[in-house]
């Protein structure tokens, strides 16, 4: 309950965690049998926590109750709700991709020797290096959290209240480097001092105050897509930009409204519950209705997997190997069976 006080005592709202994972707390029986936006949820009203980062709260009697009644919950701060933009290292052993994504936008000549580039703290450093700056990694004018993976969080403050958007780095999609995440609106990050069963996220150095945003860094995420354009509209109400490409994808196709969006959703929604959502089976469905529209030409099946990719690990963060694994499958058995637009697509 201490670290929940304290982050509201910031300004940052915080929600439940499940215990020992990084996932939000999972919805109440109600919320799990009839599916729903949160923003059409009675339960948050009335103070509960269903819904993720949607339930966060400053509100310290609120936090009193959450966590008295439930002291092994951890602690998730509503990165848009703080006015937070958290830089997500990550140090996961896996061989790099091709040289065309590790920093999207730059291509890193042939020539140039990758040999030991392993992580995120390795693309992010050249990134800054390209910059002439130095990484956020080692920014100790800011909170910095170490995460139990050997991850970094790098938090900074938004300025000007500008409507920077999450990404995952390691998609096809939206990214600033390969291993390193954004966490910004319509996104959470683990609060410092929440233990997991994987260890404990510990404050780095004596800073611990997010520092503004680099005005160089600023410039890259805008650069790589994660500031909407100004002097656009903005739909109302604004989808996930994921959910914007598989639109996207219809390429002007004779697509019903709302199909692509109604495919995504569900996914979508196990984002705000760690259990009760059969995320397996809802994804695994979701690929096989995409497969379905592309085996009919409806849409352009590799940006639709791209989004629906994003969208999947944004909800489950961690589980990439599973995620894949599930889309390929549906995907695959979808392809066998188009989805003509007079049939049934859902």
């Amino acid at each position: 309950m201490a670290a929940a006080r304290w982050c509201a005592r910031q300004g940052w709202p915080v929600h439940p965690l499940s215990p020992g994972r990084k996932i939000p707390a999972a919805n109440c029986a109600n919320c799990r049998l009839r599916p729903h936006r949160p923003t059409e949820c009675p339960c948050i009203p009335r103070g509960r926590w269903c819904h993720g980062f949607h339930a966060a709260t400053l509100d310290q009697e609120r936090i009193g109750r959450w966590w008295g009644s439930h002291p092994e919950f951890g602690v998730g701060v509503s990165c848009g709700a703080a006015g937070l933009i958290v830089i997500d290292i990550d140090a996961h052993s896996s061989p790099p991709p091709d040289r065309v994504r590790l920093l999207p936008g730059i291509l890193i000549a042939d020539h140039v020797d990758l040999t030991g580039l392993a992580n995120g703290f390795h693309t992010l450093a050249i990134l800054a290096a390209l910059r002439g700056q130095e990484s956020p990694a080692q920014d100790t004018s800011t909170l910095r959290v170490r995460t139990p993976s050997g991850g970094l969080h790098v938090w900074y403050r938004v300025g000007n209240n500008r409507p920077w958007q999450s990404s995952v780095g390691s998609t096809l999609g939206r990214a600033l480097a390969w291993q390193v995440d954004v966490r910004a609106r319509g996104s959470y990050i683990v609060a410092p001092g929440t233990t997991t069963r994987h260890g404990t996220y510990s404050p780095v150095g004596a800073v611990r105050a997010p520092g503004p945003l680099p005005d160089w860094l600023a410039q890259d995420l805008q650069r790589t897509g994660h500031l909407p354009a100004f002097g656009i509209p903005a739909p109302r109400p604004v989808p996930p930009r994921a959910r914007q490409a598989v639109r996207k994808a219809g390429g002007g196709r004779d697509t019903p409204r709302g199909v692509l969006e109604a495919v995504l959703a569900p996914v979508e929604a196990c984002g705000a519950a760690s259990q009760g959502t059969g995320f397996s089976d809802v994804l695994n469905r979701a690929a096989y209705t995409v497969g379905g529209l592309a085996a009919a030409g409806r849409l352009q099946q590799a940006v639709a997997v791209e989004a629906l990719t994003q969208v999947a690990r944004i909800a489950r963060p961690g589980q990439e190997r599973r995620i894949d694994q599930i889309i390929n499958s549906g995907l695959t058995a979808g392809l066998k069976r188009p989805l003509p637009a007079e049939g049934r697509h859902l």
